[in-house]
């Protein structure tokens, strides 16, 4: 085990900034789980309600948000159109949405910004603003590039978000956009706390398997 690897287990991972983006289109997510319809036979079901309609491309807002094990940054909703280039990111994301975080949450604490590998995360426009502005960050070289089993905003906050909010379609993204916002606050603290206190055992279980992809068991 290496010593950036050591570093990040422990109390020390309950001070790390977990971040992330994902896509939210206006459609109802679709849940093989909860998609059941009770028949005797599949000829017997209306084609009407057997086949889920999807549109080519539906609306969609890109989301950026970030999480503690006890908080959770107000999410930032990148405008269509508009790529997320080393400028957006520094300017719109980090600059107006992470940087408050340091008086609001944690009052000159000691904290961790961790973001994947993202090329406008890897720019050095970047990390020289990193380096100013954040006490310590997880370096795109020590984050695996491929690890949306170690961050918990990709193993179980969004998951709840999409469940929450796409459990119906939306009419518009301004819709959308409303109850992502609303859903997103009322995550509670147990739900963060219990997912970031994860990142310790999924972390242990991503060296023992060597960067590979894991199981975590029951």
């Amino acid at each position: 085990m290496s010593d950036s690897e050591k570093t990040y287990i422990g109390d020390t991972h309950q001070s790390i900034v977990f971040s992330d983006g994902k896509i939210f289109t206006v459609e109802m997510a679709y849940n093989r789980q909860n998609s059941r319809i009770l028949a005797s036979d599949q000829k017997s079901i209306s084609s009407s309600i057997r086949t889920i309609k999807r549109t080519q491309k539906p609306a969609s807002v890109m989301v950026w948000g970030a999480i503690t094990s006890d908080g959770r940054r107000p999410l930032v909703f990148i405008d269509k159109g508009v790529k997320i280039n080393k400028e957006v990111y520094v300017e719109s994301i980090l600059e107006n949405a992470l940087k408050p975080l340091a008086g609001e949450h944690f009052n000159g604490t000691h904290w961790v910004f961790q973001q994947d590998s993202a090329p406008s995360h890897k720019a050095k426009m970047t990390s020289e603003w990193l380096k100013l502005n954040v006490p310590e960050f997880i370096s795109t070289v020590e984050w695996p590039a491929y690890s949306p089993d170690l961050n918990p905003m990709d193993f179980c906050i969004w998951s709840i978000l999409e469940s929450r909010v796409c459990a119906k379609p939306h009419k518009n993204v301004e819709s959308l956009k409303s109850s992502l916002r609303r859903e997103w606050d009322l995550i509670s603290e147990d739900v963060l706390r219990a997912a970031v206190d994860k990142f310790y055992k999924r972390l242990s279980l991503c060296i023992a398997a060597k960067g590979n992809k894991f199981e975590e068991p029951d």
